[in-house]
């Protein structure tokens, strides 16, 4: 027995590149309806809560300054930039900021003190060195070697003051207490 199966197979084949193109544009599709769903939430939410300023007037607000930052005297009576820590708020509903008692100074606050002294003397030895080699070439212009060793000697005291002579080693050889 013998069964014969025809069917035309040509109907039922389809290109692959259009399957892919339709499944392309379905997702882009999909991904344009999300997109404009989550505008449409952003824009309902802006509406819900619109964001401007209120006025307070100035006796329904505090009678200091709300910031961190405000404006104060150091211990030389000189105007300083203070910080309100808000860590060292009470938790009894007081506004953060520093006590001050008239007498005494705030511990909160450091001073440090930057000194070259150091630094600036290195550089004024420096300084006088090169001058006393300048010196000693003058007075030896006669004797070639001579001159030649304390030309050497100038050049490198030249190297260390064009070194030693800037901010930048001033900063890094600072002395802080």
């Amino acid at each position: 027995m013998i069964m014969g199966i025809h069917r035309n197979h040509d109907a039922n084949k389809t290109n692959y590149m259009e399957q892919m193109k339709e499944k392309q544009a379905l997702d882009r599709a999909e991904k344009a309806k999300e997109a404009e769903k989550g505008e449409n939430e952003a824009k309902a939410a802006e509406k819900i809560s619109p964001r401007h300023d209120e006025y307070i007037s100035s006796e329904k607000s505090a009678p200091e300054p709300s910031g961190l930052y405000r404006l104060g005297e150091d211990e030389n009576g000189e105007r300083k930039i203070l910080f309100d820590d808000p860590s060292k708020a009470d938790g009894a509903g007081e506004k953060a900021g520093p006590k001050v008692n008239a007498g005494e100074p705030d511990k909160s606050e450091e001073s440090c003190t930057g000194n070259t002294d150091q630094v600036d003397q290195e550089i004024r030895k420096l300084k006088e060195k090169k001058q006393q080699l300048e010196q000693q070439i003058q007075a030896a212009s006669g004797d070639e070697e001579k001159v030649r060793e304390l030309e050497k000697k100038l050049a490198q005291v030249d190297r260390e003051l064009s070194r030693k002579d800037t901010d930048a080693y001033r900063r890094q050889h600072t002395v802080f207490s």
